[in-house]
């Protein structure tokens, strides 16, 4: 017997150029499996652009829309509104800059609204203001860059994040957890397993589950000291600790850490963390505008030249040739698509 018969939820999603399809089919899968396990559409959707036509995703394919955001704006006021907002986006989404979209964002929040994202939506959420001071999940790809254009921002490396009526999530399958969170909200979590045996997911994931596989499993290491150093000197990118403060917050000698990452890394501790540091720095390059004195300083650098000299030694190019390379494959695949 169906103990929630009128209990009824719409969701606009608001489709960016270059949306990455996964977390999109994801949510919307999970909802139309939910809607045939209740036996009535508990759950309605429809698509929006800014301007109604439709949007080519990440892998090439386009998906016509129902609406513009003029036509969801004059929607907000009436009864066609919807419960939720949710913004989908992925590649490039540093460079949509949309002061309308920003404005419907806004208002559907001030209106008690929820709004969220998928995947690299957060960037449009903070760009319209309502991240400030807010819990939000982004991936992890795009994590640095966005920790370092939105400080006001509480960033976190989780699969999604609730923090009152925003909703956002890392993109990929992280979306599907997300959906059933909301639907364990609205109908428990009987429905919830019922949704997961159909989809053929073993388990509910927790919202701060890992969204990359854990150090150990990543790198192929077992030793746990190593582990453990490794994830201090992750935490310490912009401000690198010294090796002496390194040892001491692992119980061991300088020489000792020497030798472990001989032993198990192939390399000497200091290479090893400038070679993160440098990794962080890339993903901070294409992923993000930031100028490169910025990014130096971000990746812990004293200077923008010492920085091109070590980047130039790991990759074989210049940070602004990293950053040139980027733009130029991204053109050429969108000439492709667009071809």
């Amino acid at each position: 017997m169906n103990t929630f018969p009128t209990k009824k939820r719409s969701i606009a999603f608001f489709l960016v150029p270059q949306f990455t399809m996964l977390p999109f089919a994801a949510a919307v899968e999970t909802l139309r499996i939910a809607n045939r396990m209740l036996g009535y559409a508990a759950y309605t959707w429809r698509l929006c652009s800014t301007n109604g036509e439709k949007v080519v995703s990440s892998c090439g394919i386009g998906i016509e829309v129902n609406s513009s955001i003029a036509d969801e704006r004059k929607a907000l006021g009436g009864e066609h509104r919807p419960d939720m907002v949710l913004v989908c986006s992925g590649i490039q989404v540093e460079d949509f800059h949309n002061k309308t979209a920003s404005a419907f964002l806004r208002e559907t929040y001030n209106r008690g609204l929820a709004v969220g994202s998928l995947c690299t939506g957060a960037h449009l959420l903070a760009q319209a203001g309502l991240l400030n001071g807010k819990r939000c999940a982004i991936h992890w790809e795009n994590l640095p860059g966005f920790a370092e254009a939105f400080p006001q921002a509480e960033v976190y490396a989780d699969l999604y994040e609730v923090d009152g009526n925003i909703y956002t999530c890392a993109g990929g399958t992280a979306s599907l957890d997300m959906m059933l969170n909301l639907i364990g909200q609205d109908f428990g979590d009987n429905l919830v397993n019922r949704i997961c045996e159909q989809q053929l997911t073993d388990r509910v994931r927790s919202p701060h589950d890992r969204q990359r596989l854990p150090l150990r499993a990543r790198l192929g290491i077992q030793n746990s000291k190593v582990l453990s150093i490794i994830e201090v000197m992750e935490a310490n990118l912009a401000e690198p600790l010294s090796l002496i403060d390194i040892a001491d917050s692992a119980g061991l000698s300088r020489r000792q850490i020497e030798r472990l990452f001989r032993q198990e890394m192939g390399r000497s501790p200091a290479r090893y963390y400038l070679e993160i540091r440098l990794d962080r720095a890339r993903h901070l390059l294409v992923q993000s505008s930031l100028p490169v004195v910025e990014v130096a300083v971000a990746c812990g650098f004293v200077s923008a030249s010492h920085f091109s000299k070590c980047y130039r030694e790991v990759y074989d190019r210049s940070p602004q040739q990293e950053r040139a390379d980027r733009k130029l494959t991204i053109m050429t695949a969108q000439q492709s698509v667009a071809a």
